[in-house]
């Protein structure tokens, strides 16, 4: 393996035989430029990029959250669903909350864009299993 090396430098006219077979490998973190939000540059010296920063907000004990059921059948091939809006908090407590009505319900079910939506018109039992749930504001 080292005789093709040897005759590749003698042609080139490079007499170091020692070729670096180890890859360079890219930095796990993506650079800080990407990560700049408003301002593509800037002539102040003294101006300081914001970074981007998606903070989620901190999730509302559920005697204060304000938690609206409706029943939908628009835009949605004819099929009835339920939706829970209101809930204030992060995606992970709200995918809680909606794995917990899915499986207390025994329906199906998704939470998308700060809603939970549950297959078929389960209104009074969403309400039922929330209100015991602690979640008193519900309506």
């Amino acid at each position: 393996m080292e005789d093709w090396k040897q005759k590749l430098a003698a042609l080139t006219g490079n007499h170091t035989t020692q070729i670096d077979a180890t890859p360079t490998q890219a930095s796990p973190t993506p650079p800080k430029r990407k990560q700049r939000t408003g301002v593509v540059y800037s002539t102040n010296p003294q101006y300081s990029y914001n970074d981007a920063h998606d903070s989620e907000p901190s999730t509302l004990p559920p005697q204060q959250q304000k938690l609206r059921i409706s029943m939908e059948r628009a835009g949605r091939g004819g099929k009835t669903v339920t939706i829970v809006r209101g809930f204030v908090g992060n995606e992970a407590d709200m995918l809680a909350l909606c794995k917990l009505l899915k499986q207390q319900c025994g329906i199906g079910g998704s939470a998308k864009q700060g809603d939970i939506i549950l297959q078929g018109d389960h209104r009074t039992q969403v309400c039922e299993k929330l209100k015991s749930l602690g979640y008193s504001q519900t309506k």
